[in-house]
């Protein structure tokens, strides 16, 4: 899959708009709320990665979190986010960037929050371990990097992945799929790609990248959700780790 083709979905005028509109509609999730004021404090210096329209540094900014930096791909998203602070006395800095090429120095930030599933909207597995390198590279030792995917363990889409396995199996997969678990889905403003890990796949990435996997935990299990939530997204897995020493880092 191709990433300039994600990130044209993400620039599209109805797609800015569904993230924009969420901003107040559903502002931070309960269980967003819980797991990142238990995490970090206000004094934190925390780095948002695929911000969108700003629903995450928005309302973290509205619970008291000053020393916020917020940075998307998609310029048209960025451009949103800020017209969107602006109007609602905001501060946070938001500008354009690739994940894959954080644009901060190492050791910048005591945490990094990668929301809504957007690290596995990157394309291969590659890609996303690099992704997970950079966050390890501007995290300061010991700090936290927070993160949602969802989860191909789920029971609900077995049947999914059982024809998906197949599928592979005989070399009949989706020609723009690089990895089991990739998935194009229909959306009102065309496909949609992602990719659904399981848990080991994760760990194991983490481990890779210098970081020691602290909690994984379904959504469902941190707070009950309103109906503003589970309709904008459906149950995800937040996963929690800390970045290691340097020493354990390069072992």
């Amino acid at each position: 899959m191709n990433p300039d083709e994600i990130k044209r979905f993400y620039e599209q005028s109805g797609v800015v708009l569904h993230y924009a509109v969420a901003v107040d509609r559903v502002g931070l999730w309960r269980s967003e709320q819980m797991l990142f004021t238990r995490m970090f404090t206000p004094e934190h210096n925390l780095l948002e990665v695929g911000c969108g329209a700003g629903r995450i540094a928005i309302g973290l900014y509205r619970e008291g979190y000053r020393n916020l930096t917020a940075m998307d791909c998609s310029e048209e998203m960025i451009d949103v986010a800020r017209t969107l602070a602006e109007e609602r006395g905001v501060k946070v800095p938001f500008s354009v960037g690739d994940a894959c090429a954080l644009d901060y120095t190492d050791s910048q930030f005591d945490g990094v929050i990668f929301g809504f599933n957007g690290l596995m909207q990157i394309p291969g597995l590659d890609r996303r371990e690099l992704a997970m390198r950079e966050i390890a590279r501007v995290l300061k030792p010991g700090g936290y990097f927070v993160f949602t995917t969802h989860d191909r363990s789920n029971p609900r889409y077995r049947k999914h992945w059982k024809d998906e396995q197949r599928a592979w199996e005989l070399e009949q997969q989706h020609p723009l799929y690089e990895d089991f678990g990739d998935r194009i889905g229909d959306t009102p403003w065309g496909d949609m790609f992602i990719h659904v890990p399981d848990r080991a796949e994760i760990h194991d990435a983490l481990t890779r990248s210098g970081f020691f996997l602290l909690a994984c935990r379904e959504r469902g299990e941190l707070a009950n959700e309103p109906p503003e939530v589970r309709e904008f997204s459906d149950e995800c897995l937040f996963w929690v780790a800390r970045k290691t020493d340097h020493l354990s880092a390069s072992s």
